[in-house]
C-alpha cells in the first residue's frame, strides 16, 4: 500500500519544477569560462553514449540569490558547455542588476531553444556552467528548477 505522505519515497520525476541543479557559494570575483561548474541531479545526468537512452530535463526557471554583498556589477551566462560557447547558452549573458544587497534574489530568463522545446541531455552534458564576463567581489548561490524527463 502507498504511504502518500511519505515525501522521500519519490524520486525527482515525481514533483514539477525540482530543483534539477544547483550550486551555493559560487564566487563572482573572477571573469572567464566554466567559472562554477553547476552538476545535474547532484551528479550529472547519465551518459549512455547517445541521446536516446541518456537522461534529460527540462529548464524551467534559474534563480539567483543570496549574495553576500552587492553583485550588481557582475555579468553572467550559463551555458552547456564549459568553453563560453553562446551558442550553447540556457541563459545569454546578463547583468545582476537586482542583486544590491543580502537577501535580494533575480530570476534568469531561459534562453531559446531551451525555454521552448528543447531538453539538456546527458550524451551532451552533465551539468551546466557559470560564465562571468564581468567579475563583481562576492559569492551568490544558483538554483536551476525544471523537471527530469529521465536519469
Amino acid at each position: 500500500m502507498a504511504n502518500p505522505d511519505a515525501v522521500g519515497q519519490n524520486l525527482p520525476d515525481s514533483f514539477g519544477n525540482f530543483a534539477i541543479a544547483q550550486v551555493t557559494g559560487a564566487s563572482l570575483a573572477t571573469a572567464g569560462n566554466a567559472v562554477v561548474a553547476i552538476p545535474f541531479l547532484k551528479g550529472g545526468l547519465t551518459n549512455s553514449g547517445n541521446l536516446t537512452g541518456s537522461g534529460q530535463v527540462i529548464i524551467r526557471r534559474v534563480t539567483v540569490q543570496n549574495p553576500n554583498t552587492s553583485v550588481a556589477l557582475a555579468n553572467v551566462g550559463i551555458t552547456t558547455s564549459n568553453d563560453g560557447n553562446t551558442s550553447n547558452a540556457v541563459v545569454a549573458v546578463v547583468s545582476l542588476a537586482n542583486l544590491t544587497a543580502v537577501n535580494k534574489f533575480q530570476d534568469l530568463a531561459v534562453a531559446s531553444p531551451f525555454a521552448l522545446t528543447t531538453t539538456v541531455n546527458g550524451a551532451n552534458t552533465s551539468a551546466l556552467y557559470l560564465n562571468v564576463s564581468n567579475a563583481a567581489a562576492g559569492i551568490v548561490d544558483i538554483k536551476i528548477y525544471g523537471d527530469t524527463v529521465s536519469f
